[in-house]
């Protein structure tokens, strides 16, 4: 009988666990129906809560995390389609991250690399004027949210205006947007940013920087009859750059080449045309 009662309560135990969250969910107020969460791994709107368990429709992930199993194939934050459930006692476990409870914004970033020879101011420009025609900016809304935020919460004081920021790299030099979005439809708004960024770059002859390959050798190469006089073959004078060469026998000749030489240079494309 011990037994017996000793197995049910073990059995038990992920149901007990799950009902007891699903009260610390709503009387926390942790999340509720349409709110965007990621919980036991997985993202996206809650569209059904129950005593036990939380179903969910994901949304895909940034490509930072796509490699996550299972397999994401979405690379932004729209539905994947799949309906995922996730039991409540997940919440015990796992932080649970709620990106609509009480601040329905989320700030973004958008990172641009550069040549130190390109404009930089005009850059600039460029990356505040898209943000101001696309992002939240000097909203109403936005201000009495992040106002109730600091009152609920020991948090330090932000920003809802758009800025950019430099980092200086060995390459290039990089500058990141920051700006604020509403909490949906943020990759809508993120490639609106992206097409005025790139128009305005085109129109002032500034070009993003990448990393380059330069090549800085060819090899030598040189036709030999290999018929020799006492049957053997010899291979005289060949020269290589780089790599040992390498030796292709045909009925009249070799013939012997080598890769050429290569250098990987992340030199930043010129900024300017």
């Amino acid at each position: 009988m011990g037994l017996v009662t000793a197995g049910l309560a073990f059995a038990l135990q992920q149901v007990v666990l799950s009902l007891a969250a699903y009260f610390v969910i709503l009387r926390g107020d942790t999340f509720g129906i349409g709110d965007r969460i990621t919980l036991g791994g997985v993202r996206g709107d809650v569209v059904k809560l129950g005593f036990l368990k939380t179903t969910i429709m994901e949304m895909g992930q940034p490509p930072a995390v796509e490699g996550a199993d299972p397999a994401i194939w979405v690379h932004s934050r729209q539905y994947t389609g799949r309906l995922v459930t996730v039991t409540n006692g997940a919440i015990f476990n796992e932080p649970v991250y709620n990106y609509t409870r009480d601040f329905p914004f989320l700030w973004e970033e958008i990172v641009v690399p550069i040549g130190y020879a390109s404009d930089r101011g005009r850059v600039e420009q460029i990356l505040l004027a898209a943000a101001h025609d696309h992002a939240v900016v000097d909203d109403p809304m936005a201000r009495q949210a992040l106002s109730k935020m600091r009152a609920k919460y020991a948090m330090a004081d932000a920003t809802t205006e758009p800025a950019v920021y430099w980092r200086i790299t060995d390459n290039w030099l990089e500058m990141s947007l920051r700006f604020l979005v509403f909490h949906r439809g943020v990759r809508e708004i993120k490639d609106r940013i992206n097409r005025d960024i790139m128009n305005g770059l085109d129109a002032s002859g500034i070009r993003i920087a990448s990393a380059t390959y330069e090549v800085v050798g060819l090899p030598a190469f040189q036709m030999i009859d290999n018929r020799s006089q006492d049957g053997q073959t010899r291979i005289r004078g060949a020269q290589t750059v780089g790599e040992m060469p390498t030796v292709e026998e045909s009925p009249a000749a070799l013939v012997v080449s080598a890769p050429p030489e290569t250098r990987t240079s992340n030199m930043p494309i010129s900024g300017s045309s």
